[in-house]
């Protein structure tokens, strides 16, 4: 399998900050549709060097990235995870798992064709940004937003699929039942 096609070993998901309360955090609606906004921001971003040059283009890209990195990490975890939004963002955990708990070969294929599409989409919006091409920009977007969309409805049904296949993944979702507030009930009932 090509380097580019194999998954991403846990040792450099880590490296990323994801662990699995940013990951909780991440399935929150407002991270997922935040996050998805920020495609047109960016391009923005780059655009700005022609009124304002590369570095100040470069600084508010910094600040796109910043954004990027922070949102999985400001918003709180969803109070339900049968969404699409959080049974997406929780596919795609379980679809970079795969090389530990492998994932159905057609859900695989489709993963990797959408985010080819998103990513030539990406690029081509790069592309616009960087060389000013409004048409380049808004087919790019199109592009990324049509892969990026089906990849997230194919990462929710894998979930779907996978979430009791793999007792770390049916942990993801449950609440631990907290008991100290029912034995203190049923001991104030005891003693009045």
């Amino acid at each position: 399998m090509s380097r580019l096609l194999r998954p991403m070993d846990p040792g450099r998901l880590r490296m990323l900050g994801m662990d699995s309360e940013v990951w909780k955090r991440h399935a929150s609606g407002w991270s997922v549709w935040t996050r998805f906004a920020t495609l047109p921001i960016l391009y923005l971003a780059i655009w700005s060097h022609v009124e304002l040059g590369w570095p100040l283009a470069l600084a508010c890209i910094g600040v796109v990235a910043v954004w990027l990195w922070l949102n999985p990490r400001v918003f709180p975890a969803p109070r339900r995870f049968d969404r699409w939004h959080a049974r997406a963002v929780l596919g795609e955990r379980v679809w970079l798992n795969r090389a530990i708990v492998p994932v159905p070969q057609d859900a695989n294929r489709k993963a990797l064709g959408f985010s080819l599409l998103a990513g030539i989409g990406f690029v081509i919006g790069l592309w616009g940004a960087v060389w000013p091409s409004i048409p380049l920009i808004i087919a790019g977007t199109a592009l990324t937003y049509c892969g990026k969309l089906a990849f997230l409805n194919v990462m929710a049904g894998l979930y779907d699929l996978m979430r009791d296949a793999h007792p770390l993944y049916r942990s993801w979702t449950q609440i631990p039942d907290n008991d100290n507030g029912r034995d203190r009930q049923n001991d104030a009932q005891r003693a009045g």
